[in-house]
This record gives C-alpha cells, structure tokens and sequence, in this order.
C-alpha cells in the first residue's frame, strides 16, 4: 500500500496471491450482517451505491460528450462490459457520481 499527497491509498490485489484469512476472520466476515457495518465516516453520497437508470444516465445531452481514449484494467472493464448494454454509460455515470462526490463541501 502507498500513500501519496493527495490522501488517496492505493492496493493491488494480485488474484495470484491472495492476502489468507484464518478460519475465525472468514466466520466472522460470514457473521457480519449490513446493518453492524459502520459507514459513519463514508461520505454520504458514497453510502448510496446503485446500478444507474438509464434515464438517469441521459439527463446529460448527448452533444455534451466527447470521444477520447481511455486505459482501463483488464478486470474493470470486463466487470462493465458484464453489465450489459450500454456499459460505458455506466462508466461514465460512475465517474460522474465520483465528480459530484469531490465536489460536495466537506
């Protein structure tokens, strides 16, 4: 893990080699029910999470979009492409959630 200035923290996940749970960690990850999950630090635009609308998605004019070339993870784009149709309104959703997110006073 690193941190830079910006506050942000960074973590590879190596699906090769997976960080090990000993037995009472994965029972008591089973046990753990939403509503013992502590989100009081989450900011709250970021608790809300959920599969975009399409319509939603449209509240921007198509004019307003431009074309550019973007370099995802393998992984992350194979994740959207499952999502069916459209996946990359959804990706574009998803960081527009992120943008407001940012902008948001803290």
């Amino acid at each position: 893990m690193s941190t830079s200035n910006t506050g942000m923290v960074q973590f590879r996940y190596d699906p090769d080699n997976p960080p090990t749970m000993t037995e009472e960690q994965l029972q008591a990850l089973r046990d753990l029910r939403d509503e013992d999950i502590d989100l009081s630090e989450m900011p709250e635009r970021l608790t809300g999470w959920r599969r975009v609308s399409l319509p939603v998605m449209d509240l921007v004019p198509e004019e307003n979009k431009q074309q550019v070339t973007l370099r995802l993870d393998a992984d992350l784009l194979a994740f959207f492409r499952g999502t069916g149709k459209r996946y990359q309104s959804r990706i574009n959703a998803v960081l527009r959630e992120y943008m407001l997110a940012q902008r948001a006073p803290r």
